[in-house]
């Protein structure tokens, strides 16, 4: 009887399967289009679910690291990346709606928009500052730029305030489903920090008590 090793279950089956699984809002959007059930605004319609799905991947990405921290389940990480592109695919469906549907890549429209109107300016910007974290995801990346890659990541945390401002702005009325990103996001910067903020006070309880 063949029996799957960890590795192999998780490069041939677990890796596929959460891949068709971050595909399914695509899919279900692209077959909307081609039957034309997309609502009496399809391009609204395709740039709030591309823009919604791009925030809940980029904040599934933040959870990697603490909820592997709570649980110790470190096979976690071997989906950050995949989640991390799946945040780009999505964010850039999201943008170049914008750009080619909405904006008809008039560019003088579309540099006077990013000028003019703040959640545009706070979407723009985070889909910058998302480029190149995409661009350096892989390995060999990873080794050549060194601590550097850190470094250079860490602005994921700058594009989810970015990404969360740039929801809140846009919406302006309703402002519950926003306000739920907005505190998850919270949430995650909070269990992110404070275990460095808890080093931080007891090493320097241990200084003072040396003292």
């Amino acid at each position: 009887m063949f029996v799957f090793s960890a590795d192999a279950w998780m490069r041939f089956v677990a890796k596929p399967l959460i891949f068709l699984v971050c595909l399914v809002p695509f899919g279900l959007l692209f077959y909307g289009a081609l039957i034309g059930d997309l609502g009496p605004n399809p391009v609204e319609r395709v740039t709030d679910i591309t823009g919604q799905w791009g925030l809940r991947f980029l904040l599934l990405t933040l959870a990697i690291s603490p909820m592997r921290r709570l649980t110790g389940w470190i096979w976690l990480l071997r989906f950050r990346r995949m989640l991390g592109l799946f945040v780009f695919f999505y964010i850039s469906l999201h943008f170049l709606t914008w750009l080619w549907l909405d904006q008809e890549l008039i560019w003088g429209n579309v540099i006077a928009d990013i000028a003019k109107r703040p959640f545009v300016t706070f979407g723009f910007a985070a889909w910058l500052l998302l480029l190149p974290l995409t661009v350096t995801s892989t390995r060999g990346m990873m080794r050549r730029l060194g601590r550097n890659w850190q470094r250079l990541h860490r602005a994921i945390y700058a594009i989810a305030i970015l990404g969360v401002l740039h929801y809140i702005w846009l919406v302006k009325a309703d402002l519950l489903q926003p306000l739920i990103y907005a505190s998850v996001l919270a949430s995650l910067l909070l269990v992110r920090w404070k275990p460095q903020w808890l080093r931080r006070s007891t090493q320097a309880n241990s200084l003072a008590n040396a003292r």
